[in-house]
């Protein structure tokens, strides 16, 4: 039991109560007074005393109901004053007050969710309308330049709805994976080289996916042993692969390398992944925020920012939380480097 708990504040009250009526009732006997006397002043002295102790434990509960009104009205910026009490209360305002910071923190993202949408939504929308305009009025022929044009647009379109359906798979929380074994070396080989084909068809275009579109950066696959094999989930591997790949190519200087590796894990098909890049590293400050949605880290150049809306890392966060394995920012001597576990076949283990 806590020293300073209301369970001890409560008893202390009865002891205190009890030893006041108890000494008032020996002066009584000692004094001759009239019992009557000794009750009142009993009475007077208990009720004073519980007022008290029930002043300084409804008082917090009183504040606590007015901004928790307010939460629930909309205003997140109120917050529970005797955080640092050593009680049950003190626990209590710590709680709301971290739901509270929770909770402006999710409404902070959603507004920046709908300004990136819409944002990233209108500049397709509006290139798409100008080139069927076109079409329509007579101004341009239907040509094939011109209907490749709007077929750009319109997987622009798609990759963003792709990644809000990656974003409402996030909220969820829960998703079927359907984990099979496969050699490491040509899936991963098959990663890069979507990602050098898709950054090659998308040069010249802004990347409102928030996937790079940049072919001056070098990838380079290193596996080892060449003939090792995993077992998880392919398609949520690939997003993993896919997004920390992107990522690490932005924020490549020109012309940089970026190098996945691949080696076992511990356990069964289990696998250890690197992707490093030589670009200007995560502050360390920040490596806990780094797989926060919508973060786009204050060390990214916001001039050269491209449209992304920050979900990538948090996809992938995502997709390895699903395997059971884990993922963070490891130290490197140059750049950025994250490391991904995954348990392979955890039955295999049992």
């Amino acid at each position: 039991m806590r020293p300073f708990s209301i369970k001890t504040k409560l008893g202390t009250l009865v002891v205190i109560s009890v030893l006041i009526t108890t000494g008032l009732l020996m002066i009584a006997i000692q004094t001759k007074t009239e019992l009557r006397f000794i009750t009142v002043f009993s009475v007077i002295a208990t009720l004073l005393i519980t007022q008290f102790v029930a002043h300084s434990l409804t008082a917090p509960l009183d504040e606590m109901t007015t901004v928790a009104r307010s939460i629930s009205h909309g205003d997140y910026t109120r917050r529970v004053s005797g955080a640092d009490r050593r009680d049950e209360l003190g626990d209590l305002a710590q709680t709301i007050n971290r739901m509270a910071d929770d909770l402006e923190a999710q409404d902070q993202h959603r507004k920046e969710l709908v300004a990136n949408v819409s944002h990233e939504l209108r500049t397709p929308i509006a290139a798409l309308r100008a080139v069927l305009e076109n079409v329509v009025d007579g101004v341009s022929a239907a040509d094939p330049e011109t209907m490749r044009t709007a077929l750009k647009q319109t997987e622009r379109l798609g990759r963003l709805v792709e990644t809000l359906l990656d974003l409402s798979r996030l909220d969820h929380g829960v998703d079927q994976l359907h984990a099979r074994r496969f050699e490491v070396w040509p899936y991963l080989s098959g990663v890069l080289k979507e990602a050098n084909m898709v950054a090659s068809q998308r040069r010249g275009m802004p990347s409102g996916s928030g996937r790079h579109t940049r072919t001056d950066v070098h990838l380079h696959l290193d596996v080892t042993p060449p003939e090792l094999t995993a077992h998880a989930d392919a398609e949520r591997l690939h997003q993993v692969v896919a997004n920390l790949i992107d990522n690490a190519v932005k924020h490549s200087p020109p012309h940089g390398r970026v190098t996945v590796r691949a080696r076992r894990g511990e356990g069964p098909d289990s696998l250890e992944l690197e992707v490093l890049d030589e670009g200007p590293g995560i502050p360390r400050s920040e490596w806990h925020r780094v797989f926060e949605r919508f973060n786009r880290g204050s060390h990214a150049d916001k001039k050269s920012s491209d449209g992304g809306t920050g979900l990538g890392l948090a996809i992938a966060r995502w997709a390895v939380d699903l395997h059971g394995g884990r993922i963070g920012v490891a130290e490197s001597a140059r750049g950025c480097r994250i490391q991904v576990s995954l348990p392979g076949n955890t039955r295999a283990q049992s």
